[in-house]
């Protein structure tokens, strides 16, 4: 297929999958959800726009307070020779967003001249050392380091801004990796540009900033990434790894390559070497030494490239040849590449699909594979998309990505398994990666089978025009899964279905992955009922009108006390009017935090009366001890026993008396709550996907023959 023709029908089956699915919107959305839909899909996306740079003002010097613990959990420590001017910038941009975590800061006086002397003293809260004589960068690390107190140690030069959140973000990195040996922050340039996203080793010893000059912002520099090396400026390690490793070897007095041989020396222990981007400095690069080389302190780069070389001759025979443009095809050649596409990254605290691929997403991660993250309406979301690259996730978005096509063009040929979410994308995509990615492994996440919950949400309206688009949906769902080497559903039902419809479609079975939490408060702790569940998704607003507006009413008749907290982003107009007009009813909307609602509120409730898959807020109820009342459609494919993990009933007057029942019951109310937790632990929880998810993931990329 040529080039042209694959790009063509990219774009004329993402238009005609627009058309066909706002026609079913119309129908079950209304026109103006279905206006809104459209409105995100063709809209012209806005520029980034990050945090502007904090930059103190250099007022002239006047006494302040930086951050003391005397149980200090991280020490910082700032050598300095000089510079004065620079040195009060770091500290005041210390003083003015103070971390999160309890810190202490040394700052190590390697014989200063100027006012650093006088001045020092006079911030309250600073540790100011003085050494007995001047010794140079790396014993002036060293014996600052001595000298702290901290379970973590950062090395951050005098002439560097730390930006708000930036050792935060340095210390959450190593509570979510284990093996993280050494963590390094993004250093810009004053302007904002990029100084460096970590650092490349060629097999020569020389080196390259990875980034140098572009934007920060360019998702090949964005999200955390295993490196050779981090610039000294702004790193952190454990102390009793640094002391394990003796600190920097002083073989580079006074300076340069120190570093990096850290760095190697991490990687020999058997530790990782990561950039944190989520963790932003300024560096003024060159204020100590400049940067010409033929002369000064700074000749000694060049001196010590030769040392560091003959040290480890043997691992960089190994590294890039120089030369070599490095890019996220070469950094990550060592790694099996995933690719993942779907209309938006997942947002895990608003639905339960999101909170599936973001799980799984991570489990990925932890089995070492570089994945990649193409949302084909471009967009960067903030936070959500933020904490995928926190975790290490390379997510692509515009400007950076022009389109899915021309993207894949450049990037197919690295991937070994793509995995397509939700027909529709697949349907767009899948003559690209003819196209463009050949020998990828090609997965379809059915998510759920759309077909199978359109058409029982059709048979429940009765609408013979939904209906036959339920069809039309079976068909395209299955030319999708045909051609996939894999097809990926949630629950036992719909693999049973599946085989029926399609015996041939070679399927997985991946379903929704939770963390077990625990059991919360107790029974007698808890009060009132809660539903979670996003509204976008049709069999949510119709278990909420029919919750609400036909059974709600039976409950309070025998427990008028009781509350119920109706959760979930895009309440439609329609839910919040018949919401007011019932007694007891808390609409909240979307809450980011839904934890205390799971772990202090007595019942959940999933009143479905039509849909596909697996529910999670069943399985997000059950990770947290709290007992359900479902309908039978709620609770398919999830390996639950009426009476025994939960209750199920299916008309009004029974889901009443159920709650009723469970609300009151405290034996019965426990015995539920110790049943979900088995549940999910044993069928949901990510130990229990493990080995699929490596089955599916790891297993040769397709033959090209």
């Amino acid at each position: 297929m040529s080039t042209s023709l694959a790009d063509a029908r990219y774009f004329l089956n993402r238009m005609i999958g627009l058309f066909r699915r706002s026609l079913a919107s119309l129908r079950t959305r209304g026109w103006q959800a279905t206006w809104q839909r459209i409105r995100v899909h063709t809209r012209a996306l806005p520029p980034l726009q990050r945090e502007p740079l904090y930059l103190p003002a250099a007022t002239p010097f006047a006494p302040f307070a930086v951050p003391y613990s005397v149980e200090p959990r991280v020490s910082i420590v700032i050598p300095v020779y000089n510079h004065v001017a620079h040195t009060l910038a770091c500290l005041r941009a210390l003083a003015a967003h103070p971390p999160q975590v309890a810190c202490e800061i040394l700052v190590v006086d390697d014989g200063s001249s100027d006012e650093t002397v006088q001045w020092m003293p006079r911030i309250e809260g600073l540790r100011y050392e003085v050494r007995a004589h001047n010794g140079g960068f790396i014993e002036a690390c060293n014996d600052g380091v001595a000298r702290s107190r901290g379970d973590f140690v950062v090395l951050l030069n005098n002439d560097t801004v730390p930006q708000p959140g930036w050792l935060d973000a340095l210390l959450e990195t190593f509570q979510r990796v284990p093996d993280a040996g050494l963590v390094g922050s993004q250093l810009l340039y004053p302007d904002g540009r990029l100084q460096e996203s970590g650092g490349v080793v060629f097999s020569d010893g020389s080196a390259w900033s990875y980034g140098r000059f572009e934007s920060p912002e360019d998702p090949r520099y964005s999200a955390l990434r295993d490196v050779d090396y981090c610039s000294g400026a702004a790193v952190m390690l454990p102390r009793a790894l640094w002391d394990a490793l003796d600190g920097l070897d002083t073989r580079y007095r006074p300076a340069y390559y120190e570093d990096t041989d850290l760095a190697f020396a991490v990687r020999a222990a058997g530790k990782r070497v990561l950039v944190q981007p989520a963790s932003r400095v300024v560096h003024d690069e060159g204020t100590s030494n400049g940067t010409d080389t033929s002369t000064g302190i700074k000749a000694y780069q060049v001196r010590n490239r030769s040392v560091f070389a003959a040290k480890w001759a043997p691992v960089l025979a190994g590294h890039l040849a120089p030369g070599s443009v490095p890019g996220p095809a070469l950094l990550h050649r060592n790694q099996r590449q995933v690719l993942i596409l779907d209309e938006r990254v997942p947002q895990p605290d608003r639905d339960s699909g999101s909170l599936r691929q973001y799980n799984l997403i991570r489990m990925l991660l932890a089995e070492g594979l570089h994945v990649v993250f193409v949302p084909t309406l471009r967009e960067h979301v903030g936070a959500a998309t933020e904490a995928l690259q926190e975790l290490g996730v390379e997510v692509w978005y515009a400007p950076f990505l022009e389109g899915v096509g021309a993207w894949l063009r450049e990037h197919g040929p690295r991937f070994a398994v793509v995995m397509m979410v939700r027909h529709h994308v697949a349907s767009e995509c899948l003559p690209l990666l003819h196209r463009y990615a050949p020998q990828a492994r090609r997965v379809f996440d059915t998510v759920d089978l759309h077909y199978l919950r359109e058409r029982r949400g059709a048979e429940l309206a009765g609408d013979a025009a939904l209906l036959r688009n339920a069809e039309r949906t079976r068909t395209r769902e299955l030319a999708v899964m045909a051609d996939s080497d894999v097809t990926v559903l949630v629950s036992d039902a719909e693999r049973v279905q599946l085989q029926a419809d399609a015996p041939d479609v070679q399927v997985a079975l991946i379903s929704n992955l939770h963390e077990v939490a625990g059991g919360g408060a107790r029974w007698e702790q808890r009060r009132d009922l809660v539903f979670v569940g996003g509204f976008r998704h049709p069999p949510n607003v119709d278990a909420m009108h029919w919750f609400i507006g036909e059974v709600f009413a039976h409950i309070r008749a025998q427990l008028p006390d009781v509350q119920f907290h109706c959760i979930g982003a895009d309440v439609p107009p329609a839910l919040h009017a018949l919401a007011a007009t019932q007694p007891g009813v808390q609409i909240h909307g979307f809450v980011p935090v839904v934890t205390p609602y799971m772990d202090e509120v007595r019942i959940a409730v999933a009143p479905l009366r039509f849909g596909a898959g697996v529910k999670g807020k069943v399985n997000l109820s059950m990770a947290h001890g709290q007992p359900v009342v479902a309908t039978t459609c709620a609770v398919e494919g999830m390996h639950l026993r009426d009476g025994e993990d939960v209750l199920v009933a299916d008309d009004a007057d029974a889901f009443a008396a159920a709650v009723v029942r469970l609300y009151r019951d405290e034996a019965l109310w426990q015995q539920l709550s110790c049943a979900g937790l088995r549940n999910v632990a044993d069928h949901f929880s990510l130990e229990a996907a493990r080995e699929t998810v490596r089955q599916v993931f790891t297993q040769a990329a397709r033959s090209q023959g």
